[in-house]
């Protein structure tokens, strides 16, 4: 019975949104444009470098001289093998969705459990600060000295989502068979890196052809789903669903003391975190404090555009998506706390105190953030032709597999 419902939800559900793009085809276009222009300008040529790089990272076996290398500092922490630290470095500099990326390329290695690869799906997934510098703090709220609490929140949310996902389904280790881990070693770890070279043979070109054609089919399906989402988000905009549950969500709002305005920018900002940031920061009827605070939530939690990103990678290696799901909502949670109590310290502190004396912290001033803003521009007025180029190589590569499926 329940999955007949379920069948029938789904169906039910495709069928509103195919009647809703013959109804509203004008605003479906213009949706479908807005996600277009933010993966052609800004998403595609800001992670086809990390994940190319990441991708050849692992081919050479650097990832495992930084599994050993950091196992020392990730077991304790959380419970993970020391190749996660690549993956939440690579997670945190790049953005959403590259720790997922990488979890599922490690676990098909089998270079970590099924366990271990929930866990670090959860906390190695988060927003760049690229995206919290240059388009958040500075693109929608005009302030640059807000990048600093937002970046603050978002990566003390992210770590205390590890340590507590280091809990997670550890009774089951506990009664499977315990592995063995040899003692800390630099000359061991440098030599699993030429032992891992060495049993690679393919030729350094083979390598790089398939580190970019591996990224740009991820990219690719990135972008589908950006598309996808913002038509979604505009569309129950359109039809009014977006209202009505803004309008279920006011009495949570109110129980935190937020206005209610904020519902509907709260609602399309689960949908979808760049369009949700934009309008949260519209919002004249909440103080900026309280936009902060829901803004850092939406940030961590993702939206559901990234989280189709992340179910669809994690899927095809098998790693279950729930305990990302979870961990989102925890991260959520974290970030707005930490909004709320690095608020006076980062935030009104420094400003009273730039105001009265001058003195302004050096981690603190707007140079620290203009490296974002001058990349997002770049990105803004160069990514499309890095994006073009980069589709173009990525032909010329596939060319020869067709090819040779032909023939076969």
């Amino acid at each position: 019975m329940k999955a007949k419902a379920y069948t029938l939800l789904l169906a039910l559900s495709v069928t509103v949104f195919a009647l809703s793009l013959i109804c509203y085809p004008q605003q479906s276009l213009e949706a479908s444009i807005r996600g277009l222009n933010m993966w052609w300008e800004v998403v595609f040529p800001s992670l086809l470098p990390f994940f190319i790089v990441s991708e050849l990272l692992i081919s050479f076996g650097v990832v495992h001289l930084l599994g050993v290398l950091l196992e020392p500092l990730m077991r304790p922490l959380f419970n993970v093998p020391g190749v996660g630290g690549f993956v939440w470095a690579m997670g945190m500099a790049s953005g959403y969705p590259s720790g997922a990326k990488l979890t599922a390329r490690l676990y098909q290695e089998k270079q970590i459990s099924t366990i271990e690869a929930e866990r670090l799906s959860s906390f190695t997934n988060a927003s760049n600060p690229l995206f919290i510098f240059g388009a958040v703090s500075i693109g929608f709220f005009h302030n640059p000295r807000l990048g600093m609490v937002f970046a603050l929140s978002h990566y003390i949310g992210n770590v205390f989502v590890g340590l507590m996902m280091r809990f997670y389904r550890k009774t089951e280790e506990r009664h499977s068979k315990p592995v063995k881990r040899p003692p800390f070693s630099i000359r061991r770890a440098f030599r699993i890196l030429h032992k891992t070279r060495l049993n690679n043979e393919q030729p350094l070109g083979k390598l790089l052809g398939d580190a970019v054609r591996s990224s740009i089919q991820t990219l690719l399906m990135i972008g589908g789903f950006i598309i996808l989402f913002s038509v979604i988000n505009k569309l129950l905009y359109m039809i009014h669903i977006t209202e009505h549950i803004a309008f279920l969500f006011q009495y949570v709002l109110h129980l935190l003391q937020l206005p209610k305005e904020l519902g509907i920018p709260f609602i399309s900002g689960l949908f979808e975190i760049t369009l949700g940031s934009q309008m949260i920061s519209q919002v004249e009827q909440a103080d900026l404090l309280e936009k902060a605070i829901v803004t850092s939530f939406i940030l961590s939690f993702g939206g559901f555009s990234v989280q189709a990103q992340v179910a669809s990678i994690l899927a095809e290696a098998n790693i279950r998506f729930q305990p990302f799901f979870i961990a989102r909502i925890f991260h959520g949670c974290f970030a707005a706390l930490f909004t709320y109590i690095l608020w006076d310290p980062l935030y009104v502190r420094w400003q009273s105190t730039h105001e009265t004396k001058g003195a302004i912290p050096v981690f603190l001033t707007e140079h620290a953030s203009s490296w974002a803003a001058s990349y997002y521009k770049f990105l803004s007025a160069y990514g499309p032709i890095v994006t073009l180029l980069s589709l173009c190589l990525y032909i010329l590569l596939l060319f020869p597999k067709l090819n040779n499926k032909e023939a076969d």
